[in-house]
């Protein structure tokens, strides 16, 4: 008996082993390349670390963190700049120590996974729910970028669980410090993204389900919460947005409005299509997820009223309206919702194994179902192992590229004007202003700033040409491949020439493309 228990005990840690090696696997490359040619077209990886980092790369890279009239999302997001920060004063500014930075955000999350579904399975369950997570090819993607919603996930995570170990009454004083860190998890999950307030319905839920659904008790742990939660937040923006930045805040909400859908057949439309996403995360989880929830009819309707199974679905439904709803369908948005998904598919196994006792058929759909889930694993760990053995750099390399022309080619302002400007001053530390977002209208900022370079993806939008026109024409100098998309796979340099009064503006043109001190490097 004990060498049996004994033997149960090694091959567990063998397999928690094996999940640290996988996460390891993320660990290699990280100046690579977010995959190419893969299933997922996210503008993130020509963006977002430039952007969702910026007062932290412009403080060390230009001395203030704020750039007055550009896009500063700082102002309302502050919780991942601040940490940026601080890994900064101790690394400099690198994109290496970004990833790192979001990378043990990301065994955080991992670690949290498991402690929230083993609030509800066994352990070896949870263990398959994490390694799903550890070997998803899509969190593998998203999880090396520095954006937002690895962190979002876990305040999330980090909240359901609390809720989930929330103390009895009887101890009121750690009842109420489990509420009072509930209270800041909130807030600091809306200081992260904004987004986060699609995901408190699932929080609110597990809070009253943990409250013994009795509406006294879960209103003053809820106004505990709340007040907790509120207070931070409205200190923070009384005494430091309104005064001085309510401009930069409000206008993250401006610059991400989206066209609405039009009538109810567009709305329907925006939604199914919200949904389709989902399966991004895998197809075949997807398929995996519902045909194990039409077999957990079978064990009982007790399954369907799990807490964590609801506060799950209220997660996705919530985040899937924001992005129907928003009209505006990017995977990385479904990063948050690929844990959820696996909850679902560990919940179900464990209330078919619960009800497998005595029944040879549920004991083979058990077996059946890990088999599937250690399938998909694997299936998913070819991609990431594929990644890993053919990194490609083509994105840092035309971000030095395009720095070293610069630097070689003096013009008597080094900014430079560019959509993706932020994300190559983490590269390169260039200084840069962006062409696209901003509070200033973009001839003002021109003006004012006056950048002696430009920098497009393959094509000139009309509009933005428009704007520099007003005291600038171009004159194309370089061009850089970059990534795989057919619409941004060119990053084409212009050198910008002050236009004299009375004098036609004419661009100047070439055709000169990833040559000579244009060139690429594939490696």
């Amino acid at each position: 008996m004990k060498q049996s228990l004994l033997l149960r005990q090694s091959l567990f840690w063998l397999w928690i082993a094996a999940i640290v090696v996988l996460f390891a696997l993320h660990v290699v490359h990280l100046r690579a390349d977010f995959p190419n040619f893969s299933p997922w077209m996210d503008y993130s990886k020509y963006t977002d670390e430039g952007w969702y980092g910026k007062a932290a790369i412009e403080h060390y890279v230009l001395g203030h963190w704020r750039v007055e009239g550009d896009f500063n999302p700082s102002v309302a997001l502050p919780v991942f700049p601040f940490l940026e920060l601080v890994l900064f004063h101790f690394t400099g500014v690198s994109v290496v120590a970004a990833r790192c930075l979001i990378l043990a955000v990301f065994a955080a999350n991992l670690w949290l996974a498991y402690l929230v579904v083993r609030t509800q399975v066994s352990r070896l369950w949870a263990a398959l729910a994490v390694t799903l997570l550890a070997t998803s090819a899509f969190l593998y993607a998203f999880s090396r970028l520095a954006i937002l919603e690895p962190l979002l996930t876990t305040f999330w995570l980090a909240s359901m669980l609390v809720c989930l170990r929330l103390p009895e009454p009887s101890r009121p004083r750690a009842r109420i410090g489990a509420l009072s860190g509930l209270g800041l998890l909130v807030c600091l999950m809306i200081l992260t993204k904004t987004t986060a307030i699609f995901l408190l319905p699932s929080i609110v839920f597990l809070l009253w389900n943990s409250c013994g659904k009795k509406t006294g008790e879960s209103l003053r742990a809820l106004s505990v919460t709340l007040v907790v939660a509120v207070v931070p937040f409205t200190v923070y923006y009384l005494s430091f947005v309104r005064p001085r930045y309510l401009t930069d805040y409000e206008y993250l909400f401006t610059a991400n409005e989206w066209q609405n859908p039009v009538g109810l057949r567009g709305y329907l439309a925006a939604f199914w299509y919200a949904v389709h996403g989902l399966l991004w995360i895998d197809y075949r989880l997807c398929g995996l997820v519902l045909v194990l929830l039409g077999l957990a009819v079978f064990a009982g309707r007790s399954f369907f009223r799990n807490p964590l199974l609801i506060a799950s679905a209220l997660g996705v439904g919530g985040f899937v309206f924001f992005i129907g709803w928003h009209n505006n369908m990017q995977p990385r948005y479904y990063e948050v919702l690929a844990y959820p998904m696996v909850f679902a598919v560990v919940l179900a196994v464990q209330a078919i194994a619960d009800s497998a006792k005595g029944r040879p058929l549920s004991r083979w759909l058990v077996t059946s179902a890990a088999v599937a889930g250690l399938v998909i694993a694997v299936l998913n760990l070819r991609e990431v192992v594929y990644w890993n053995r053919h990194p490609q750099y083509t994105w840092v390399t035309a971000a030095r590229r395009l720095t070293d022309y610069i630097d070689q080619h003096p013009n008597g302002n080094r900014l430079l004007l560019s959509i993706s400007g932020d994300e190559i001053t983490l590269l390169t530390h260039l200084p840069a202003i962006c062409d696209d977002f901003g509070t200033w209208d973009l001839p003002d900022r021109v003006a004012h700033y006056q950048p002696g370079w430009y920098a497009a993806w393959n094509e000139l939008d009309p509009g933005t040409l428009e704007d520099i026109h007003t005291g600038y024409f171009l004159e194309q100098v370089a061009a850089f491949r970059a990534f795989d998309d057919e619409d941004r796979n060119h990053l084409v340099l212009y050198k910008l020439h002050p236009i004299v009064p009375g004098q036609p503006v004419k661009d100047i043109r070439t055709q000169e493309d990833d040559n000579g001190e244009g060139g690429s490097d594939d490696r």
